[in-house]
């Protein structure tokens, strides 16, 4: 099944079924996708129509958590070393996670607003939404509570992160809003979907060039179960919860990728292709995304059609 949330008068929008080629869509009578997850109801309520993406908010417009991992430890292993700080062995046995704002999300369409100073960057990654999680939920409990895959931008803001985690106590002002692309699919709907992960390309363009083409299904140090049950190890978490993979970031040849442009895979975030020219040239030269910048965001079958639509966002100062 592949269902997305269509902006209407309701803050939780419109829920609706889409079809396998994302061309056309039903009502379906929950009404809201968190309705549905609460009452199992997906039952359709009226005929096809046409679907258009740019009339899609976020599948979920706000969730009772979003909580986001770094399962790909090659992104958290560069991005540190980018500000200067260590690499714990702990992180290759014990999931890294936050909890983000998710009070509301951007549409997939919807502008970055903030000031260039910030240093935004964009974060292309996989994400599921939850059934309900008992707490201490084992490895198979979490694996059957997954309901949809979907794709996420989750912003950063580069240039506070350091002095935030320098006061010990996390991410608050470095992480804004984030997007997510117009449709959520269901695990049995999706061909690349198997071992708790979500295989394929992830394609990333930065103003119309093709930037990454990291392979999910690589690399992926923790798989979604576990971090499901990592997030569950001392909370029950609600229908509807949010876990994201983390910025989607594979090796090559044991060591750092390299850009597209080079034949590499490239990176699914700016500060990733910034710490290799650092290390290649001693300095970075990429700029994070200043006013009219745009990133996209998707995933395509094996026959090139698009899996869960194109996020799709550009960014404007305050």
């Amino acid at each position: 099944m592949r269902l997305a949330t269509l902006k209407s008068a309701n803050p939780d929008g419109g829920l609706v079924e889409v079809s396998d080629d994302l061309s056309t869509c039903r009502p379906l009578k929950a009404g809201t996708f968190q309705a549905a997850l609460d009452t199992g109801n997906f039952g359709a309520d009226a005929d096809w129509h046409n679907f258009d993406a740019s009339d899609c908010v976020s599948p979920l417009p706000r969730a009772y958590q979003f909580l986001d991992g770094s399962a790909y430890v090659n992104h958290v292993e560069l991005v540190r070393k980018a500000r200067g700080a260590a690499m714990p062995e702990s992180f290759w046995s014990d999931p890294l996670m936050y909890q983000g704002g998710s009070d509301g999300f951007l549409a997939p369409g919807d502008d970055i607003v903030g000031d260039p100073a910030w240093g935004i960057d964009f974060e292309a990654e996989i994400a599921v939404i939850t059934g309900p999680v008992p707490m201490g939920a084992s490895l198979e409990e979490a694996a059957s509570a997954i309901r949809f895959v979907m794709l996420c931008n989750d912003v950063s803001l580069r240039n506070l992160i350091p002095g935030e985690l320098g006061k010990g106590f996390g991410f608050v002002q470095s992480k804004p809003a984030c997007a997510f692309s117009p449709v959520a699919v269901s695990p049995d709907e999706l061909p690349g979907w198997g071992n708790g992960r979500m295989s394929g390309t992830v394609y990333v363009d930065f103003n119309g060039k093709p930037f990454g083409r990291t392979d999910a299904g690589i690399d992926m140090t923790f798989d979604f179960p576990r971090l499901i049950a990592h997030a569950a190890k001392t909370r029950h978490l609600a229908a509807g919860t949010i876990i994201g993979s983390g910025t989607v970031s594979n090796k090559l040849d044991g060591g750092p990728g390299k850009p597209v442009s080079e034949g590499g895979a490239g990176y699914s975030c700016i500060a990733e292709q910034r710490m290799i020219e650092t290390f290649e040239t001693g300095a970075a030269v990429t700029e994070f995304m200043q006013p009219g910048d745009n990133v996209k965001i998707w995933m395509e079958d094996a026959s090139g059609r698009s899996i869960f639509g194109t996020i799709d966002q550009s960014a404007r100062a305050l």
